[in-house]
């Protein structure tokens, strides 16, 4: 027995109830089940228009899933592979900036744990910083601190 057609509209919504998804995802994500006079621009700005698919929704929930991991260049690089531009990636951007040395001196410590010990191990651990999208301020001041959270604190300010 054949499987029943879905529609694009309901596999719009079942992408949409797993999780947040941005407009471009779910358009390429959709693009290959569309079928002969099926409208997928209507489609998309219909979920908009219900407040079934949000950019804003989707950016809070991507940074809620990476922030703990990784840097703001990491993060706002996925944004706007995502389609995230202009006014609304600057706000991100800046809601990022006061909190990444906290997230990088976090991931640090779960990676390593202690101050490194030679001037290699150190770039070892600076280079694992940077390729998870740290800035070089925030990889700097995260190694500066030795675990001290008085003086973490201090250097937040």
């Amino acid at each position: 027995m054949a499987r029943p057609q879905v529609s694009l509209k309901a596999r719009a919504l079942r992408y949409l109830s797993m999780r947040e998804h941005s407009r471009l995802e779910l358009s390429r994500k959709l693009q290959r089940h569309v079928q002969e006079g099926e409208d997928l621009d209507a489609l998309l700005d219909w979920l908009e228009n219900a407040k079934f698919l949000s950019q804003a929704r989707f950016s809070e929930s991507l940074i809620h899933r990476r922030a703990a991991r990784f840097g703001n260049n990491r993060i706002v690089s996925e944004l706007q592979s995502h389609g995230i531009q202009g006014e609304e990636l600057s706000v991100l951007k800046g809601r990022l900036q006061t909190d990444e040395v906290a997230r990088a001196r976090e991931v640090w410590l779960r990676k390593f744990g202690e101050p490194p010990t030679s001037a290699a191990e150190r770039g070892k651990q600076m280079r694992f910083l940077q390729q998870r999208g740290f800035s070089h301020r925030a990889i700097q001041a995260a190694m500066r601190l030795r675990g001290d959270e008085d003086d973490f604190m201090a250097d937040e300010e």
